[in-house]
């Protein structure tokens, strides 16, 4: 089985929890996502097979949008409503405007430190097991881009202050850390309450299947090509053998990248390489 589902992810499963039911519903072991979604969080989760596992790199470097609801006084170890309560603190006189003006802060490159639960490896071990066994570790930073941030709705009552983000990120973001961020910068703390993903690259909700769908089989699978902005080009037969062979040819496209077809059937993505001569990025 090939091809890409863009699935609506639920609440309360993990991005491999989802990898797991698809790779029992088409009875496969070659299954991968791209782009981690935390339990918490719902919406598009991109869900690569077969072949179209050689892509998820490709596909890992969209940018993606979020909604993000924010409370602020609560500061926990996950840094989302789900954690470990470290801290709370009244909040007052913080302002729609005073909301404003710290996220204009946080648009274009910033450097983000990762949160203590997350994947990402320190010393060839997982950060969330630094963090589950209580050892102490220093948190990487690394640069991000938030291309847009923007305040979507606020409530203040009762000395209690929730409100809403709409952010398009680059891949790395960590929704999380920007939150804790925001917090800081309005002399506070805070926590995500919720989280969903409503575009990754060019697909949304809208192209997106839930866990049932997929197991009553309404769901469109999607080729290489469907998934892949860059040009497409048919092999003629003299081609065709060699490609599949992964040679180095003579150059025969412009672009840096191109998709190469046997017919409908993808057959390798090619890129520029020296002396004006193409080489093989992924023979599928």
């Amino acid at each position: 089985m090939n091809g890409v589902l863009i699935v609506n992810k639920a609440s309360g499963y993990t991005s491999r929890d989802v990898v797991n039911i698809i790779s029992k519903k088409f009875n496969t072991k070659k299954v991968g996502h791209t782009g981690t979604l935390d339990p918490i969080a719902t919406g598009v989760l991109v869900v690569c097979m077969g072949n179209a596992l050689k892509i998820i790199e490709l596909m890992n470097n969209e940018d993606k949008e979020y909604i993000a609801k924010i409370r602020l006084g609560i500061e926990t170890d996950t840094l989302d409503i789900t954690g470990k309560i470290l801290k709370e603190e009244k909040v007052e006189n913080i302002s729609t405007s005073d909301i404003k003006k710290a996220l204009s802060k946080f648009k274009g490159t910033i450097k983000q430190q990762v949160p203590k639960y997350s994947a990402v490896k320190v010393d060839g071990r997982r950060l969330y097991e630094y963090a589950r066994n209580d050892i102490d570790v220093k948190l990487p930073t690394r640069e991000v881009n938030i291309y847009e941030l923007d305040l979507i709705d606020c409530s203040i009552k009762d000395k209690t202050i929730e409100f809403s983000i709409k952010c398009r990120v680059s891949k790395g973001t960590y929704i999380r850390s920007l939150i804790r961020d925001i917090a800081y910068e309005l002399n506070t703390c805070g926590v995500m309450v919720s989280l969903e993903r409503t575009k990754h690259g060019k697909f949304t909700l809208k192209d997106a299947y839930n866990q049932d769908d997929i197991l009553n089989d309404k769901y469109r699978l999607l080729s290489i090509k469907d998934v892949l902005d860059i040009k497409s080009i048919v092999l003629e037969q003299s081609l065709l053998e060699k490609v599949k062979n992964g040679q180095v040819l003579p150059s025969f496209f412009k672009e840096d990248r191109a998709l190469l077809l046997d017919g409908e059937k993808e057959v390798a993505i090619y890129e520029k390489y020296i002396d004006n001569k193409v080489k093989p990025w992924k023979v599928f």
